[in-house]
C-alpha cells in the first residue's frame, strides 16, 4: 500500500508520534500545499532552521496539481464545508493516483480511502 501524506502525517512524523513510526519508511507523496502548512507548523512550534530542514526533506516528495484535481477538491470543499482546500485538494490526489490517504484529522474519520491514524 502506498500512501499520501497529508500534513497531519508530516507533522506527525516530525514529531516522531509513536503512532506514525511504522510509515517512516513509507515513499512519502504529498503537495506544495501541505509543505506550507507542514513548514508554518514547524516554525510555530520549533524554529526556522527546523522548519527549512524538514520543508526540504520532503520537497522532492511533492506532486503535480492539475486543473481536473483543483475542479474535483473543489466540489469536494462544497460538500464537507469543514475540510481545508489543501485536504480536498490532497484526497482528491490520493484517489486520482490510488494511494491511500494517510491522516489524523478527525474531519475524515470514516471516510472511503483514509487510512486514519491518532
Amino acid at each position: 500500500m502506498q500512501y499520501f501524506f497529508d500534513t497531519y502525517a508530516l507533522i506527525e512524523l516530525t514529531k516522531n508520534n509513536p503512532n506514525f513510526i511504522k510509515y517512516a519508511d513509507e515513499f512519502v507523496t504529498t503537495t506544495i500545499f501541505n509543505l506550507v502548512e507542514l513548514y508554518y507548523s514547524i516554525l510555530r512550534d520549533y524554529n526556522e532552521e527546523k522548519a527549512e530542514d524538514v520543508y526540504y526533506r520532503y520537497k522532492e516528495c511533492a506532486i503535480q496539481v492539475n486543473d481536473d484535481i483543483i475542479f474535483e477538491a473543489s466540489k469536494l470543499k462544497l460538500k464537507n464545508k469543514n475540510l481545508s482546500y489543501t485536504d480536498c485538494i490532497g484526497y482528491c490526489l490520493a484517489l486520482k493516483n490510488n494511494l491511500k490517504f494517510l491522516t489524523g484529522d478527525k474531519e475524515f474519520k470514516g471516510m472511503d480511502n483514509v487510512e486514519f491514524v491518532k
